[in-house]
C-alpha cells in the first residue's frame, strides 16, 4: 500500500500544482477583458474627458488587476471617428505604459462599427498584460495576454478630450 502511494503521490501533486497555475492564468487573462471592456465602458459615459477623469479610469484599471502587479499592463484607449470614404481616424488617444495612437493616424476596425458619412465614433480600448506565473512549475516565461474593447459614446456622437476639467 506504501509503495502505491508513492508512485502515485508525486503525480497527484504535480496534476494540482498544475491546475492551480493554469487557473491563476486563466484568472489573469480574465481581468485583462474586464479591464478593457471597463476602459470602453467608463470612457464611453462622458461627453468630454479630461486629463484628471483619465488618470481616474487608468487608475481604476489598475485596481482590477490587483493582486497581480500592474507594472506589466499596458492600457490604451482612442476615440475613433468617421472620417467618410470608410475612413477611420484617430481622435484623441492616451495611454498608461504605452504610447498613444498619433492623432488624426488611420485605424483599420471591424467593419459595420461606424457607418461611413455619418459622423459617430467609438471608444477603442486596448490592453496587454505580461503574465508571469508566481509558482513556475507548469508554465515557464512571460505570456502575453491582451483584448480589445470597441464602445460607442453613449450621450454624444464624439467624445472629446480637454486637459482641465
Amino acid at each position: 500500500m506504501a509503495v502505491e502511494f508513492a508512485l502515485i503521490a508525486p503525480i497527484l501533486i504535480a496534476g494540482y500544482f498544475g491546475v492551480t497555475e493554469l487557473s491563476d492564468g486563466y484568472t489573469a487573462k480574465g481581468k485583462v477583458i474586464a479591464m478593457a471592456s471597463t476602459a470602453a465602458d467608463l470612457t464611453a459615459q462622458d461627453t468630454t474627458v479630461c486629463d484628471v477623469e483619465m488618470t481616474d479610469i487608468f487608475a481604476a484599471l489598475s485596481a482590477i488587476m490587483f493582486p497581480y502587479p500592474t507594472n506589466n499592463m499596458k492600457i490604451r484607449i482612442s476615440s475613433l471617428v468617421d472620417a467618410g470614404s470608410n475612413t477611420v481616424k484617430v481622435a484623441w488617444s492616451d495611454a498608461l505604459n504605452d504610447t498613444p495612437l498619433a492623432v488624426n493616424s488611420t485605424v483599420s476596425i471591424p467593419s459595420g462599427l461606424i457607418t461611413s458619412g455619418s459622423g459617430s465614433s467609438v471608444i477603442f480600448a486596448e490592453v496587454t498584460y505580461n503574465y508571469t506565473s508566481p509558482a513556475g512549475h507548469l508554465i515557464y516565461g512571460t505570456i502575453p495576454l491582451s483584448d480589445k474593447f470597441y464602445l460607442h459614446p453613449r450621450k454624444t456622437a464624439q467624445i472629446t478630450r480637454t486637459s482641465g476639467c
